[in-house]
């Protein structure tokens, strides 16, 4: 099975649970970094990981500006999304793949909003701390050597909630309904996206218009940002975190 990847590139895709290990394995000592502020949890990842003969925990760092001190030469960062240092998924998935490593998420707990946003910046998958071992390793030597880990959660993450009907705004109508829709005045949108006001209005209209003809009207500006939530623009009232 292919899946499309957010950059545009085809890749491998294998489910967890599976043989993985059998359909990637090729000799090759894949080179792995660990992102994740829990020291537990990176101590127990990397004796996991230790034992397999083609996979290495080459270093280990709690946010990725520290592990990018140490080292870019990596085949795959595992990366959890929710740490301390008030860093935002997205910008850490960007970060990482300026330097050309790929990255696989591992979490805890389900949170569309942060699994959208990396979804966003183009990992190879999600997979849940909760997974057992086996599945776990088959995860991170299929995406180590640049395959997508198929799972329930990395679906939903780039096919978006199948009950709502996508409205199709482009990357500059977002842009301006996340901006607006968090709580901006239009002449403050305008600023921040170097855009007139005016047509920073132009914009918003076409977008409630689009909202409309979908069937989830949102004539108000609280409207707007309970459907920027529903499709993962903006965090909930919780926060991301």
């Amino acid at each position: 099975m292919v899946v499309h990847h957010p950059r545009g590139v085809d890749r491998p895709t294998a489910g967890l649970g599976g043989n993985g290990s059998e359909d990637v394995t090729d000799g090759e000592k894949r080179r792995i970094g660990l992102v994740e502020d829990h020291e537990s949890v990176a101590i127990g990842l990397s004796a996991m990981l230790s034992v397999e003969p083609d996979l290495e925990v080459v270093a280990s760092a709690t946010t990725v500006a520290l592990l990018l001190d140490q080292t870019d030469d990596l085949d795959l960062v595992i990366l959890d999304l929710r740490l301390a240092d008030g860093s935002t998924p997205e910008g850490n998935v960007r970060r990482l793949r300026e330097h050309n490593i790929e990255v696989l998420v591992f979490t805890g707990a389900e949170n569309a909003f942060l699994v959208r946003s990396a979804a966003r910046a183009g990992v190879l998958g999600v997979v849940r701390k909760s997974q057992d071992a086996a599945s776990v390793i088959d995860a991170v030597r299929l995406a180590a050597s640049g395959g997508q880990v198929v799972t329930t959660d990395w679906a939903a993450a780039i096919d978006g909630d199948p009950s709502l009907s996508d409205v199709g705004l482009s990357p500059r109508q977002e842009e301006v309904l996340t901006l607006y829709a968090s709580g901006e005045k239009a002449s403050r949108v305008a600023r921040l996206t170097g855009l007139s006001e005016q047509t920073v209005n132009d914009y918003l209209g076409r977008i409630r218009q689009k909202y409309a003809d979908a069937g989830r009207p949102a004539p108000t500006k609280t409207d707007l940002y309970i459907r920027a939530v529903e499709d993962g623009w903006l965090p909930g009232p919780e926060g991301p975190y």
